[in-house]
């Protein structure tokens, strides 16, 4: 799993999201911060947040089943693991981007 605590905070942005209260446990928030579409992920109580977009064809990625840790693409099958953005399954080949998430003031 990716350490994100071994970020250098000086050179991280974070953005205000939504209040906390809004991604319950077991659901997921899509937004777009910019021209990157992002899915943010509630799993017991641990934020997880992801590209959502599948690197083997483009397509959207966060509307796929969730199993675990791992989520896969609803057009062809490729996994990915949301901790981490990496590919767990052909047939992508290229890691996602996992982002780091924090919740301030109950707003992540």
């Amino acid at each position: 799993m990716f350490n994100y605590t071994a970020l250098d905070e000086s050179k991280v942005e974070y953005l205000e999201i939504a209040p906390v209260s809004e991604l319950p446990n077991g659901e997921r928030l899509f937004v777009d911060l910019g021209d990157k579409p992002i899915v943010i992920f509630n799993i017991a109580g641990q934020l997880f947040a992801i590209g959502d977009v599948c690197t083997h064809d483009d397509g959207p990625l966060g509307d796929g089943v969730l199993e675990d840790h791992n989520i896969v693409c609803p057009r062809h099958g490729a996994e990915f693991d949301i901790r981490t953005g990496k590919v767990m399954s052909m047939p992508a080949v290229v890691d996602i981007p996992a982002y780091p998430v924090q919740v301030r003031d109950g707003v992540i």
